[in-house]
């Protein structure tokens, strides 16, 4: 998908989920059914987000096959994106040092930190593909907006 198709896919995305998520409270439901949209806009491999609780990340909404369940802080990409509150883009899990094979489907993954009002982490966005390099820095700058609406 070029760059600028992707871009539109994303700008169309974050009016429904502005829409959908309006006076919404709930973090769950806003997680479940970001997930579900981003997921349906794109096909992609595996969507969802893991809640940080007692010190490590737990599964939480998500669109596509089982998932592992409990993430250490700092360990594979997830735990690393909370480690150091940034957006981490893998182009071939494969390579990245301690990757978590929860699913060996995954080939490229995106991880976006989810903050609190406070600043902290609460949450990553994780998505996976099962293509290799599937995400860039136009899916790490339209999914830190969409984030932001949590």
């Amino acid at each position: 998908m070029e760059q600028q198709e992707k871009a539109l896919k994303y700008q169309e995305l974050e009016k429904r989920l502005k829409a959908v998520l309006e006076g919404e409270t709930d973090v769950i439901a806003k997680m479940a059914n970001m997930a579900a949209e981003i997921h349906g806009t794109f096909g992609f491999w595996w969507t969802g987000f893991y809640r940080v609780s007692g010190g490590e990340l737990i599964l939480g909404p998500f669109q596509g096959p089982l998932a592992c369940m409990h993430i250490a802080y700092g360990r594979g990409v997830c735990g690393s994106a909370w480690k150091q509150d940034s957006t981490l883009v893998v182009p071939d899990v494969e390579l990245f040092p301690g990757h978590i094979a929860c699913s060996s489907e995954s080939r490229s993954e995106i991880v976006v930190p989810v903050h609190a009002a406070d600043g902290s982490v609460s949450a990553v966005l994780d998505i996976d593909s099962e293509k290799l390099a599937t995400f860039d820095s136009t899916d790490a700058e339209y999914l830190q907006r969409l984030v932001e609406l949590i």
